[in-house]
């Protein structure tokens, strides 16, 4: 189990680096996570402690070299994760250094669910309304959930928006059932 206070550390000081640019960090950190986590080979190799630390530094240093202008902080920073022998965290401080992006620029994220895949329209419609709900800018991460007989659940932050048929139908149900 990966220390989440560990991810914390390491993504704070890489956010107060880097906090002017931290969109653009932001999108290479990703960058880096999943090219880390589609190729096995580099899986492993940021795992499986038989690697030695020049082997992972050289394989670490070619695949930032991969990436159009990476910003130098970034590069430090997955350096002396490679150094430090904590690679393997890299998922974790992207996650924690997303979220400090994210109250930087007021965003909120959330996940909603529909019976059948949104239209890219539809999702930005729904992620307007629930920004006029909640004052915030909102980024919505859409799923599906065949388990829905029809319109959408959203949840951002700790609030769940349930406007599916099902929820629909129980509150029915409730209303009947106390008459």
């Amino acid at each position: 189990m990966v220390n989440v206070s560990v991810a914390r550390r390491y993504a704070r000081a890489l956010f107060d680096l880097t906090a002017a640019s931290s969109e653009q960090v932001l999108e290479q950190l990703g960058v880096l996570v999943r090219a880390l986590s589609q190729s096995a080979e580099l899986s492993d190799l940021a795992k499986n402690p038989a690697h030695g630390r020049a082997q992972r530094l050289a394989v670490i240093d070619a695949v930032m070299a991969q990436v159009p202008g990476l910003d130098p902080m970034l590069a430090s920073a997955m350096r002396l994760l490679v150094e430090r022998g904590r690679l393997g965290y890299l998922p974790d401080v992207a996650r924690q250094y997303r979220e400090q992006a994210d109250v930087k620029a007021g965003r909120v994220r959330g996940k909603v669910s529909s019976a059948r895949p949104l239209s890219a329209e539809t999702l930005k419609q729904l992620e307007r309304q629930l920004e006029q709900a909640t004052q915030r800018n909102v980024v919505l991460e859409a799923q599906v959930d065949p388990s829905l007989l029809g319109g959408a659940a959203a949840q951002v932050g700790s609030v769940v928006y349930d406007g599916s048929l099902r929820a629909q139908l129980d509150d029915l149900r409730k209303t009947l059932g106390a008459r």
